[in-house]
């Protein structure tokens, strides 16, 4: 049996992208902190403009900040995504699914 998915409610499609985003957000935690990593082990010259304290701190932040930036563009992504497939379907009658 064929079913025609019409209409998308945008704010559900948004919540759904948004976690999975997130989720995503979360894989990537540990290849992000890689990058502070090598940069703790690398030697001090002394003649950098920024204390490689400070861009430690920074890389860690941004790593832990990464899953909620995600999740938010998630959300605003599957918000959008919500509408302009509503619209589209409109015009050309949506996605035909079968179902048992």
């Amino acid at each position: 049996m064929k079913r025609t998915l019409k209409r998308i409610e945008p704010i559900s499609l948004a919540k759904i992208s948004g976690l999975g985003y997130a989720a995503m957000g979360l894989l990537f935690i540990p290849f992000m902190l890689m990058g502070p990593l090598v940069l703790a082990m690398a030697p001090d010259t002394g003649q950098e403009e920024v204390p490689k304290g400070l861009l430690i701190a920074i890389s860690i932040g941004f790593s832990l900040a990464m899953p909620v930036m995600y999740g938010a563009m998630g959300f605003v992504i599957g918000l959008i995504s919500g509408f302009v497939y509503n619209l589209i379907s409109k015009w050309i009658g949506g996605i035909e699914v079968e179902v048992e």
